[in-house]
């Protein structure tokens, strides 16, 4: 089985450095934010407290009605962020937690956009080299990753809680392995949250 993952670019320290790790949005700005759509939100427990993640259907919409089956059948619940990178992101959704395990669907076609960037906070989905392999695993950017752009399908974004994710254990340098890692609580689509 191939390993669904996602292309590091190496960065240099000073370059991490700039990438930075401020909020993702004041405070203020979440107050400000629009009503979501229930059925386009997902709210995912961390130990650390609950991310909310905004759903795109209109870049993704296969990628985004997996995510929401997937959700709302526990599948994400327990699951490993088994691979996570300082300065870069957080990868899970591999019930092996091995980066080679997926869920017992078929894989997705990629839904790739301009019309949206890797930045802070960005969800998407991981794959092979063969860009038509998106499954189950997902990733969230702790810093913009623009030359993902264009590669890998972007199905949500952050858009409360990311503090929490900025606190999921990191792996080793390099490879983003981890030893014990941090697990989703609980994952569900914001209007199925009682299921």
């Amino acid at each position: 089985m191939h390993r669904r993952t996602l292309t590091v670019s190496l960065l240099t320290g000073a370059a991490i450095a700039t990438l930075g790790r401020g909020p993702l949005m004041s405070e203020t700005a979440e107050a400000q934010q629009p009503k979501l759509d229930p059925n386009n939100t997902i709210y995912m427990d961390l130990k650390y407290g609950r991310v909310v993640i905004e759903l795109f259907p209109d870049l993704a919409p296969k990628t985004v009605e997996r995510v929401k089956t997937l959700a709302d059948e526990g599948f994400y619940d327990n699951t490993p962020f088994h691979r996570v990178i300082e300065g870069f992101m957080a990868q899970g959704g591999d019930p092996t937690g091995t980066g080679t395990g997926g869920s017992p669907l078929p894989d997705l076609p990629a839904e790739f956009t301009n019309k949206r960037h890797f930045l802070r906070g960005t969800c998407g989905m991981a794959r092979t080299s063969n860009p038509n392999s998106g499954n189950s695993q997902f990733y969230i950017m702790f810093a913009p990753a623009p030359h993902l752009d264009g590669q890998y399908t972007i199905w949500g974004q952050v858009v409360q809680g990311m503090d929490y994710v900025d606190q999921i254990k990191r792996g080793a340098p390099g490879s983003g392995v981890v030893q014990d890692p941090d697990r989703i609580v609980r994952m569900r689509v914001a209007a199925d949250e009682n299921k």
